[in-house]
Formats: C-alpha cells, sequence, structure tokens
C-alpha cells in the first residue's frame, strides 16, 4: 500500500541504471521535436503506465468505453500483445482470439457496438481507423504511454497502489519502463487498487504528482461484478459462497486480490497460477481439469477472470468436467470519494470540445 518513502536502493539504481538514460534520451528526442510525434484530428486518449503490467488498463478502457460508447463513434486501438498475427486488424466478435490478442477479444466481444482494432504502429492504426466506413469520433489508446509516435489529446496515467512508483526503479532492477519524469506527460493520474486507503495517504499522493504536474488525481478501486458461466454446459451457480472448495485458475499479472475476494465469502480456494497472458498448452488444461477432480468437497467450481477465459472459450481441447463447472469474474472500477461525476466531466469535456 501507499508508502511516502522512497528507498535509497531505488536512488542508486536508477542513477546508474543505462536503460533509465536511454529511455530519457529517447523522451528528450520526442519532447525537442527530433524524433516525429504526430497528433490526429480526432480526439484521442491513452490509457497507460510507466510500469510493467498489472495497474488494471483493461478495466479503466472499458470504463470509458462505458462513459463514451453509446454518446460517440467510440474505438480502441491496442498492440493487441501476443497475439500470432501482425500489422492492422479490425476485429469482429468471430475474430479468434489467436489473431486479436485477449484484451482486444475480451473488449470487442464485451462491447460489440464499438470498433476494436490492433496494429503495432498506432500511428498506422489510427491512419486506419480513419478510413472505416464508421469514422471513429473518439479514439481510446490501450498502453499507449510509451508509444510517443502518437501525441495523444489526453494522457491517463494509471499507478498502482500496491506498488507505487516512486518506489520502485526502472527496468532492469525495478519494474518501471522509464523513469518518474514520465508523470509530466500526464493529464490525469489515477491510483488505482485503492481499497483501504487513507486521507493522508491521497494527500500525499496528489503533492507527489504535483511535484513533475500540477494535475488532477484520482482514486479507483476494483469491484467485482457477478461471476457468469462460460460455457451454456455448466451447472447452475447461483451463490459462490455455497460451494466448498474453489479451483481458481488465473493467467494475469496479480491475481492474490481476487483469491481474497473469494475467500472472503468463507470458500476453500486453490489457486492454478499462470504468467500474464498465458497461453493455455492441451496438458495444461487436463491439469486443470485432473486438479479439479482431485478437490474432494461435494460443491465445487472453477473459477477464471474474463481476461483467461478469452483464451479458454475458443479451445475445442477444453476437458468436458471443466467446461462443465467454470464461470468467468468480471472486473469493473469504481472512482472512489464521489469524484466520477467530476472525472468523467473532464472525460466528455475533452472529446465535445475536440470533436
Amino acid at each position: 500500500m501507499i508508502d511516502a518513502k522512497r528507498g535509497i536502493t531505488a536512488t542508486v539504481c536508477d542513477a546508474i541504471n543505462p536503460y533509465r538514460w536511454i529511455t530519457a534520451l529517447r523522451n528528450r528526442l520526442f519532447d525537442f521535436g527530433v524524433m516525429e510525434s504526430r497528433s490526429f484530428q480526432v480526439p484521442t486518449i491513452c490509457i497507460g503506465n510507466i510500469s510493467v503490467g498489472g495497474t488494471g488498463k483493461t478495466p479503466h478502457t472499458e470504463y470509458l468505453i462505458n462513459l463514451l460508447g453509446r454518446k460517440f463513434r467510440t474505438a480502441v486501438l491496442s498492440r493487441g500483445y501476443g497475439r500470432k498475427s501482425k500489422g492492422y486488424i479490425k476485429g469482429t466478435p468471430a475474430t479468434p482470439m489467436e489473431i486479436f490478442g485477449d484484451e482486444p477479444f475480451q473488449i470487442k466481444n464485451k462491447f460489440p457496438y464499438i470498433d476494436v482494432a490492433v496494429c503495432e504502429k498506432r500511428t498506422t492504426g489510427i491512419e486506419r481507423l480513419l478510413t472505416e466506413e464508421n469514422v471513429p469520433e473518439v479514439i481510446l489508446l490501450d498502453d499507449a504511454y510509451q508509444h510517443r509516435h502518437v501525441k495523444a489529446g489526453m494522457n491517463i496515467l494509471l499507478i498502482d497502489s500496491n506498488r507505487p512508483i516512486w518506489q520502485d526503479c526502472v527496468l532492469p532492477f525495478g519494474r518501471m519502463r522509464e523513469s518518474l519524469a514520465g508523470i509530466r506527460r500526464a493529464d490525469i493520474a489515477i491510483i488505482t487498487k485503492c481499497r483501504g486507503i487513507t486521507t493522508r495517504q491521497k494527500e500525499w499522493c496528489r503533492n507527489f504528482i504535483k511535484r513533475f504536474k500540477d494535475i488532477p488525481v484520482f482514486f479507483s478501486c476494483m469491484e467485482y461484478g457477478a461471476h457468469y458461466p462460460l460455457f451454456k454446459e455448466a451447472a447452475p451457480l447461483e451463490e459462490i459462497a455455497a460451494c466448498n472448495e474453489i479451483l481458481l485458475v488465473t493467467g494475469i499479472a496479480r491475481p492474490e486480490p481476487l483469491k481474497e475476494e473469494i475467500q472472503k465469502k468463507g470458500v476453500k480456494v486453490e489457486m492454478l497460477r499462470f504468467g500474464d497472458h498465458h497461453n493455455f498448452t492441451t496438458t495444461e488444461l487436463q491439469g486443470i481439469a485432473e486438479r479439479f477432480n482431485s478437490m474432494k468437497g461435494k460443491r465445487k467450481a472453477i473459477i477464471t477472470t474474463e481476461k483467461d477465459a478469452t483464451r479458454l472459450i475458443q479451445r475445442n481441447d477444453l476437458p468436458q468436467c471443466v467446461r462443465e463447472n467454470i464461470y468467468a469474474i468480471p472486473i469493473q472500477v469504481e472512482i472512489l470519494d464521489g469524484e466520477n461525476e467530476m472525472f468523467n466531466q473532464i472525460i466528455e469535456n475533452y472529446v465535445t470540445e475536440n470533436s
């Protein structure tokens, strides 16, 4: 959780870290116009971070889709991390996850009324989106904070309260993609996963961000939605609390909060943890089935995240006992302290004024 101290180890590592100086030089080249950063005649909102993984980019992107998607023609552009394809692809609900990426696949199937595209070169992706029949009125750039070839109209910086960037250092010694100076490119900062954060800690965060740039700072937490079956043959499960045992299968950066949430319901949880964006092998799917079958509880189920579900739902080799007992739990974002209206107004005003 939030701690005001920045250790001497992090400070020394940053001082001697060649990757820190390389990224700093790259940023200066963009700042001074030596490397080109393009603006586009369409509102563009970048949702990103300066640390590696796990800050909640996809749930916050979905928050913005819920806010904007019915009022403006909205498109999401992603790199499509882990996909087995190259170049620009505009998705449909039938686009295979393997060539689209798990997070874009999740977003397109959850919000079929918006456009979702992937392209490693974001400038190319925006150019292609602007040639589509229904030209988007706003483009959300998922995880593009370091992709500076696009000059987004609004940058939203996410910071994980459980792994604050001021306690970290730049790769390879830490998990930061660039130095703290990257805060200066942000227009809004959101401290994420803030369940239990104190007023004093919030004030400290605001003051810290203000050292780099005087911008609005919001605080959010993750709320878990109602579980639902991945497959129609799944057994009815009205309440997770009705189970004796749960097998939690995850391939995300930080599954511990979800495990804790299930345990709060008084259920015994066994977890099979895989790496972030993990693509399951047939052997691993069999292992999930074997682990589930070995559990002794009379009422048991398999729980996974929506992100992991995208990598399971199209698998023809998923054992039948898994198909009959697996459920997904969605994650939703809540802006804390009743500041959601203020946050929403800032976003809507930007899109309206720049359309």
